[in-house]
């Protein structure tokens, strides 16, 4: 399937693995690239600019394939060395970076010189639009189904994605609620030209997670999701857990009066104890409602190759058949 997306990428397949906290490392992101997509390594996973190079070239040892890097731009006292992440990027000779988080303009000249391509997350169509005309070659657009931050303004893809293309010229993946080739067919008839998937590519073999994590994915439905940090305007999508509960509850007694330190336990630096250690009542974590149609944990090429296989069924025979009828 030849679409804006897989010419852009260089990749067989119009699926993106977008970049997650712990998640996105070199195992995954290979495994992905190997499988036709493009995978995502994530920047600020790793302790420094000097490690990120070594899970760079960790990922080359295992693909010839394209692959990326997230690099997600946060509002911090202790900001990142973000020129220093650029730079190893571009050093690195990696030419996909997914940009999310506050505007990615102030690097994109260095990106853009370099040769390297640039898709920046939105959850919203004036998002897409900004990212568009500061130069960036795609967006990802991101509905309220996502797992991880989906904005503030509680619109789906089903209205989002038509939304979009009834507004960007530059392609967009669609992100958020992806999970198999009906989405895929979906996404390309709202106009996208691809598909982002998170929360389906944790519950994969080579997700270098544990277990725990992908067995929670695999009991949970559509219905376990919540949304937590909404009275800061910083509102992620997790799936619940004793310590999410708990974290809804100060969320409720505090009202107005809520602080970021008020729930710092259930949301700071909780990730490597859940991703790595599987103590799944650690803190929140993100987690898209696309839980519900997740029911296996196959290989990335076996989940690719089902998704293209049953996207390429839908378009030929279910839908070619209702015009001939």
């Amino acid at each position: 399937m030849k679409t804006r997306i897989t010419e852009l990428f260089g990749i067989e397949h119009p699926i993106i693995q977008g970049g997650m906290h712990h998640v996105g490392l070199a195992e995954m992101a290979a495994a992905v690239s190997n499988a036709g997509g493009l995978g995502i390594i994530t920047a600020l996973t790793q302790p420094s600019p000097e490690a990120l190079a070594n899970e760079i070239a960790r990922c080359k040892d295992m693909t010839d394939k394209p692959f990326g890097v997230n690099i997600t731009f946060l509002p911090s006292l202790n900001a990142p060395d973000y020129p220093a992440i650029v730079k190893t990027v571009i050093d690195s000779g990696v030419k996909a970076v997914e940009t999310a988080g506050n505007n990615p303009v102030a690097v994109l000249p260095y990106l853009k010189e370099a040769g390297v391509k640039v898709i920046h997350k939105c959850t919203a169509v004036r998002h897409a639009l900004k990212a568009q005309s500061i130069g960036c070659d795609a967006v990802s657009v991101d509905g309220f189904e996502c797992g991880g931050h989906p904005g503030e303004d509680d619109v789906p893809n089903f209205i989002l994605l038509p939304r979009a293309a009834d507004e960007l010229e530059i392609p967009f993946v669609s992100s958020g609620g992806q999970a198999d080739g009906r989405s895929l067919v979906a996404s390309l008839a709202f106009g996208a030209e691809g598909m982002n998937m998170g929360t389906r590519f944790i519950a994969t073999k080579e997700a270098p997670v544990h277990e725990n994590v992908k067995q929670a994915i695999l009991a949970a439905t559509e219905l376990d999701t919540r949304l937590v940090m909404r009275p800061l305007r910083n509102t992620e999508r997790v799936l619940t857990n004793d310590a999410v509960e708990r974290l809804l509850v100060k969320e409720k007694e505090l009202g107005a009066d809520l602080k970021f330190e008020d729930i710092a336990n259930e949301v700071a630096g909780v990730y490597p104890r859940i991703m790595k250690e599987g103590d799944m009542d650690a803190g929140a974590w993100s987690c898209g409602m696309v839980a519900g149609l997740i029911n296996d944990i196959p290989t990335c090429k076996e989940l690719i190759d089902r998704i293209m296989t049953q996207a390429e069924e839908i378009i030929t025979a279910r839908m070619g058949g209702m015009l001939k009828g």
